[in-house]
């Protein structure tokens, strides 16, 4: 996020490898997840990876891991594609002191608010409320999968290319490429012209390697095509190997 005017968080971002409480001051943030990473670090195990992160990721708290886990559930997997709001509570304590930290006012992905009970500090537990976060979670996967089926030529592909990059879950694009390349595969296999018609063997001869391979081919199709067809063939051949 670059400096403007109108926004001067970014100049107020300490140097750090992750997201903190600090650069939140000036106001909540909504991320969407792209992966989910899980480390040995006994302090911060899991790294929430975000669009336009810039390499600072958000490594959660141990009370905020909880809270997603209760909303999204424990795979991790699932996660990317959905977005929660994020925001500096200044109450936060570390060492006794109140230093803030960051919290989740909102999450996509469920049907209603929740409230949880979760132990915020030893032997004490806080009442935390979440909030439903209306996204515009992008076209649905049927309506990709729909879109490749129809597709019938480069220009419907392309759309359908199109409108599948927009997709969020892995699961949803890997699904929609994995139905990408069997359409593709099936319109390169339709394109291709029938055995034993001309077309079939101007294009053998139109790739032959050698004279005597495109010979071979042209000697074949005099026992199938008709006069006119075998003359027009014999001229791709002369014109592809000339005497």
């Amino acid at each position: 996020m670059n400096a403007t005017v109108e926004d001067l968080r970014p100049t107020i971002v300490p140097k750090s490898d992750q997201l903190n409480a600090e650069q939140l001051l000036g106001g909540s943030m909504t991320i969407t997840v792209t992966r989910v990473d899980v480390s040995n670090s006994p302090e911060q195990p899991v790294t929430v990876h975000y669009e336009g992160e810039n390499g600072r990721p958000f490594k959660p708290c141990k009370t905020m891991r909880k809270l997603l886990v209760f909303a999204w559930g424990e795979n991790g997997l699932h996660w990317a594609g959905r977005s929660m709001t994020l925001y500096c509570d200044p109450s936060v304590k570390f060492g006794g002191d109140e230093v803030g930290g960051i919290r989740i006012s909102h999450v996509s992905d469920i049907d209603k608010g929740l409230k949880v009970s979760l132990t915020a500090t030893r032997g004490k537990k806080t009442l935390y409320t979440v909030q439903r976060l209306e996204v515009d979670a992008g076209p649905a996967l049927a309506d990709v999968l729909q879109a490749i089926a129809d597709a019938k030529n480069k220009a419907g592909m392309d759309a359908a290319k199109a409108l599948a990059s927009t997709l969020r879950r892995e699961a949803d694009i890997a699904a929609a490429q994995d139905a990408y390349r069997a359409r593709a595969a099936a319109l390169k296999a339709q394109a291709k012209p029938a055995t034993g018609t001309l077309e079939h063997y101007r294009s053998q001869i139109d790739t032959a390697a050698s004279a005597e391979g495109a010979q071979l081919v042209l000697d074949e199709a005099s026992t199938t095509l008709g006069p006119a067809d075998l003359a027009e063939l014999q001229a791709a051949f002369d014109a592809r190997f000339p005497a």
